[in-house]
C-alpha cells in the first residue's frame, strides 16, 4: 500500500494544471515536469519503446511474454489537472482508517470534508483515504489512473508467471480541457483496443458518454454617457440576461442526472458594450444533441428578428461523440474488463459518463476505449479524495484484463 501512495503523493504534488485559452500542446510548460518525471520511470521499471514527442505524449511498451498471437492491449491516461480550480502546491493528507465521520481538511479555514454531503465517503469506512488540505484539489483525476497504470506494468514484470500480450501504456496531456486525444497517434500506439483509467467509484464501467460542443454567444451593445443615454444606449448585458432566461432553467447540470441532457452556462464576460457567454451541450442522444444546438441558434435567430438587429451572434464547435456508436460493434473488449472485475471480487457498475474522456475520442480515431474507474472522487475541487484500496483494486483489473487476453483466441 505504502509503494502506491508514495507514487501518488510525488505525482500529485507537481502542477500540471491545463489553460483553455492557451494554443499551445500542451498547454502549460508545467506539465512537461510530470511529463519528463513519467518517462524516467517507466525506464527504471523496465518498460520498452519510452517515447515523449514534441508534444509530450508518452508511449511505451510492456512485450509479451506469451508464444502464441494475442491482441495488442492499450491502457491510457492523462496528466493535467483540471483548470476549474487550484493544482498549485498540492498538500495531500493521509487519513488511516477513516471512521466514518467528518474530516477536517483546513482547521483554519473551517473545510470539512462531511458524509453528510458527500454521502460515497461511507464507502469506505475503514480504509486509507488521500485528501487535499481544503486549498487546492488533489489531482486524483488522472493521477491516480497513471499511477495505477504504472503500478500495474510494474507489477507484471516483476511477475512473470502472469501470462499476457504486448501491452501498450499511454499517457496525455490537455485532457481536461477537451484536447488530450487530439494529437495522440493511433497508429504509432499499435493497439488493437484500450481502456482509459480514468472513471470515479471503484467498479465503475463505462462505454457511453455524452455528445458534446461548445456554444459561445456574443452580445453587441452600444455605450454612451449614461447621463445623455436615453434612446442611445444599448446595455448588453441585460440583452444576456434574456438570452439565458430564455433556455430550459432545469435542463442544467444542478437538475439532471442520468441520461438526461443539459446546457450549462460556465462562463460570463462583458460590459455595456460586449457580453460573451460561453456555454456546454450535454446529451448521450444524438438526435437530442442535435435538437439542442438547434434551438440555442433559433433563440438567437429569434431575438435578432425581435430587435430588429444582430444582436446576438453564436458559434458552436462540437467537442466529442459518444463512444457507444464505436464500442457496441466490439463489446469483447467490455466483456473483459467485466469479467476481470468480478475475478478480482468487484462489483462492476456499468453506467454511462456525464462528461466524456480520451476514450470517446479515440474511439472514433480507431482506437476502441472503454472507460474504468480509477478510484477517485469529487474531482475538480477541493473536497477531492481518493482511497487508497480503490487504487489497488485498479492495479488488479489491469493485470487481470491482460491476463484474460492473453487468453482470448
Amino acid at each position: 500500500m505504502q509503494h502506491i501512495i508514495d507514487r501518488f503523493i510525488s505525482y500529485v504534488i507537481i502542477d500540471t494544471e491545463s489553460d483553455q485559452e492557451s494554443q499551445s500542446t500542451p498547454s502549460t510548460k508545467k506539465q512537461w515536469d510530470l511529463a519528463n518525471k513519467l518517462v524516467e520511470e517507466l525506464k527504471a521499471i523496465g518498460l520498452s519503446d519510452v517515447t515523449i514527442d514534441e508534444n509530450a505524449y508518452i508511449m511505451a511498451t510492456l512485450p509479451s511474454n506469451v508464444s502464441h498471437n494475442v491482441p495488442v492491449i492499450g491502457f491510457v491516461s492523462h496528466f493535467d489537472t483540471s483548470p476549474d480550480f487550484t493544482g498549485a502546491h498540492v498538500k495531500p493528507q493521509i487519513v488511516n482508517d477513516y471512521d466514518g465521520k467528518d474530516i477536517v481538511l483546513n482547521a483554519e479555514e473551517n473545510i470539512i470534508l462531511s458524509p453528510d454531503y458527500f454521502e460515497d465517503l461511507l464507502l469506505y469506512k475503514g480504509q486509507t483515504l488521500i485528501t487535499t488540505d481544503g486549498t487546492t484539489l488533489l489531482g486524483a483525476d488522472d493521477k491516480a489512473g497513471i499511477t495505477e497504470i504504472v503500478t500495474a506494468m510494474e507489477y507484471l514484470i516483476n511477475h512473470p508467471e502472469i501470462k499476457h500480450g504486448t501491452i501498450r501504456i499511454g499517457f496525455t496531456p490537455d485532457e481536461e480541457i477537451g484536447r488530450g486525444a487530439h494529437k495522440f497517434d493511433v497508429e504509432k500506439f499499435g493497439a488493437d483496443w484500450a481502456y482509459t483509467m480514468d472513471g470515479s467509484q471503484v467498479g465503475e464501467l463505462e462505454y457511453e458518454n455524452f455528445n458534446a460542443a461548445g456554444a459561445k454567444i456574443k452580445v453587441k451593445g452600444k455605450i454612451v454617457h449614461p447621463g445623455y443615454a436615453k434612446g442611445k444606449m444599448i446595455n448588453s448585458m441585460y440583452y444576456a440576461s434574456e438570452f439565458i432566461n430564455i433556455l430550459p432553467r432545469l435542463e442544467t447540470p444542478e437538475c439532471t442526472e442520468g441520461y438526461e441532457g443539459f446546457f450549462h452556462l460556465h462562463n460570463i464576460e462583458g460590459d455595456v458594450e460586449e457580453t460573451t457567454l460561453q456555454y456546454i451541450i450535454r446529451d448521450h442522444d444524438k438526435d437530442k444533441f442535435e435538437a439542442r444546438k438547434a434551438l440555442l441558434e433559433k433563440v438567437v435567430l429569434d431575438l435578432n428578428t425581435k430587435y430588429q438587429r444582430e444582436v446576438f451572434q453564436i458559434e458552436i464547435k462540437d467537442q466529442y461523440f459518444n463512444m457507444k456508436e464505436k464500442v457496441e460493434p466490439v463489446m469483447h473488449i467490455v466483456d473483459i474488463a467485466e469479467k476481470a472485475m468480478k475475478e478480482v471480487g468487484i462489483t462492476p457498475l456499468i453506467k454511462a459518463i456525464r462528461g466524456g474522456t480520451d476514450g470517446s475520442q479515440l474511439s472514433y480515431m480507431g482506437l476502441p476505449c472503454p472507460n474504468i474507474f480509477a478510484g477517485g472522487h469529487n474531482f475538480h475541487g477541493r473536497y477531492e479524495y481518493v482511497p487508497v484500496e480503490s487504487m489497488q483494486k485498479a492495479v488488479e483489473v489491469i493485470c487481470k484484463i491482460a491476463e484474460l487476453t492473453a487468453q482470448q483466441k
